[in-house]
């Protein structure tokens, strides 16, 4: 199998091939540490997290970078409206990030350097731009000529003859061009400076991520990712910026997730954004839903595609990953204990189940990371456990075959890791309780369980209470030969 990645650069889909045999370097735009991350900085942490734990699982060897842009303009504002010093309100945030990403599931980056750690990196790197004739100083800042770079708009698809001044461009008369963007700032008044060959002040915000991948990954490495609102300028202008300074190509394949969309009551969609005032904070989120379901919600859609986010879609969520535990507790009451997620032996289950489960997951993510085919696998798998559970005659060991699978193949996605017992405790207030039947959807399938095991038993007595308890909680249950399915009645 080879892996298919969409590469921003291109415009296309291709095989992904890493420079060095064995091995992957990959950055990640890391967040800007003002305040609470909210849904949209959970897809991206989400999208790249997943697209490292499948490159881990194929055997590569990978060097995984995300940055924290820790001085800006925003910083600058959050900091002097709370009268706090910088460091302390960046550090504060980052603290959340941290905690954040966790309860997603998101492992931590190999590397997580800071923009005011790299100021020695970033002000070589504008040196040479300038010995170069592509950058200028100009009143105490520096600017990058962008008509000195013919490649200019590569990534973006952009012209600079069609290109304007546009709201993330400032407009300043002491560039020559109005689309130059500063390589660094000269110091103002209540703002942190440090010295340079120009003057004190402080570093752009494009600057620091060319810095620091050379420093981390080298002058060209694999794999950079970020969202989407990231392809222009700032992507454009980290090429501009790193193969100007080195003179060759940076990076193979750029890869970019899409935009959430906020969908309301009657159903329009508008983009999630801090300026709209519109977004969910991930620990705002995170009162109501587990992180795993949130990482399923997300999961649920492919990384490029445009996500829609909706309370009722993260209950969406909930009861998919809850079909997914009530198969793991249906096995552990038969196994007394559930094997751990371990490393899938690919080649193992390619020759002894070569339409199986693992290969038909593996054919879906190494089809550019298409997780809604992935999840479907694991659901496919969690029906053959439930057979299995059920089944008198089922070899306990077959049975423990499947759940390490499924726990395997789960854990790549950051998937079913946890206890069933533990995620059916979950309780946080409103979550998913239906102002009819005031039942959660794990309360459901957990009664749907306790029917099921005494149907096994032949104790039909309880199996009909429950039945009888759950339709006068508007709970209409359909049951077939493999499994009971549910609705809540209108």
């Amino acid at each position: 199998m080879a892996l298919w990645l969409y590469n921003s650069l291109g415009r296309k889909k291709e095989p992904f091939v890493p420079r060095q045999p064995g091995q992957v370097g990959i950055y990640v735009c890391g967040i800007t540490a003002y305040d609470y991350c909210h849904i949209g900085h959970a897809r991206v942490m989400v999208s790249f997290d997943v697209l490292v734990r499948h490159l881990r699982a194929t055997g590569l060897k990978v060097t995984h970078v995300c940055n924290f842009t820790d001085i800006d303009d925003k910083i600058i504002r959050r900091a002097l409206q709370e009268g706090v010093a910088i460091t302390d309100l960046t550090t504060r945030f980052i603290a959340a990030f941290h905690a954040d990403m966790a309860a997603l599931g998101v492992n931590r980056a190999d590397i997580e350097p800071k923009a005011t750690e790299h100021l020695p990196e970033m002000c070589a790197m504008i040196q040479t731009l300038i010995d170069k004739g592509l950058a200028y100083e100009s009143g105490g800042d520096v600017f990058y000529a962008v008509d000195r770079f013919p490649a200019y708009g590569q990534l973006s698809g952009k012209h600079l003859e069609e290109l304007e001044s546009g709201a993330r461009v400032e407009v300043d008369g002491r560039k020559r061009n109005p689309l130059d963007f500063v390589l660094w700032k000269g110091a103002k008044p209540d703002e942190p400076q440090w010295s340079s060959p120009w003057g004190a002040g402080r570093p752009g915000w494009h600057i620091e991520c060319s810095a620091m991948g050379v420093k981390y990954l080298g002058e060209s490495f694999d794999l950079h990712g970020g969202g989407r609102d990231l392809i222009f300028p700032h992507h454009e202008n980290e090429i501009a910026q790193t193969e100007g300074a080195t003179g060759h190509s940076w990076v193979t394949c750029w890869l970019h997730n899409g935009f959430v969309n906020v969908v309301d009551d009657e159903g329009r969609r508008e983009k999630m954004s801090k300026s709209l005032d519109n977004f969910r904070t991930i620990r705002d989120l995170l009162t109501a839903w587990r992180g795993e379901t949130i990482r399923m919600f997300l999961l649920n859609s492919h990384y490029r595609a445009p996500l829609d986010f909706s309370l009722d879609l993260l209950d969406a969520a909930r009861a998919g990953l809850d079909r997914l535990y009530v198969a793991l507790r249906g096995a552990q009451a038969v196994l007394k204990e559930l094997p751990a997620a371990g490393p899938v032996d690919w080649e193992h289950e390619r020759q002894e189940r070569p339409e199986g489960h693992a290969v038909r997951f593996r054919e879906a993510m190494e089809d550019d990371l298409n997780t809604p085919r992935a999840l479907a696998v694991l659901f496919d798998l969690a029906r053959v456990i439930n057979r299995l559970s059920t089944d008198e005659t089922t070899d306990p060991e077959g049975l423990r075959v499947h759940v390490r699978l499924l726990r395997g193949l789960g854990a790549i996605l950051g998937l079913c890791g946890s206890a069933p017992e533990s995620h059916f405790q979950f309780r946080p207030e409103e979550a998913g309780q239906s102002e009819q039947s005031g039942l959660s959807d794990g309360e459901v399938e957990a009664l749907i369980a306790q029917r099921s095991e005494a149907r096994r038993n032949r104790d039909f007595q309880s199996a009909d209470r429950i039945r009888k308890a759950l339709a006068e909680a508007g709970i209409v249950l359909e049951d077939t030969k493999e499994h009971t399915s549910w609705r809540r009645e209108a």
